[in-house]
């Protein structure tokens, strides 16, 4: 019977999550609440059954959700733009062909 109900539970978090993501288009809401009810099902599962892979399991998906919000919090890597490098590739592209000035600049 739990085992029933914990797969609908889990089932259930991942159209819930889908939800989230059509009616809103915010991917980072739709994982969290994704995380946060399957750290529900987890403990759902934890209460029944109390073995060691359940708790194992249940503290797996706790970490994981700890990992992925501050991922998300922070944001995608390589999601901002970074600057150039100041005259790193610039000035070995230029003296290379020649054209670099005495300050490694093109002449003007």
């Amino acid at each position: 019977m739990t085992t029933v109900l914990v797969t609908v539970a889990t089932a259930l978090s991942l159209l819930a999550a889908a939800a989230v993501l059509v009616t809103t288009g915010r991917g980072r809401t739709a994982v969290r609440v994704l995380l946060d009810l399957l750290i529900a099902v987890g403990l759902l599962r934890l209460a029944t059954h109390r073995s060691w892979a359940d708790l194992l399991t249940a503290a797996a998906v706790i970490a994981l959700r700890q990992l992925l919000w501050v991922s998300l919090a922070s944001g995608w890597p390589g999601s901002r733009r970074q600057s150039p490098p100041s005259c790193g590739e610039d000035h070995i592209r230029l003296a290379v062909a020649g054209e670099s000035g005495e300050n490694g600049r093109t002449p003007r």
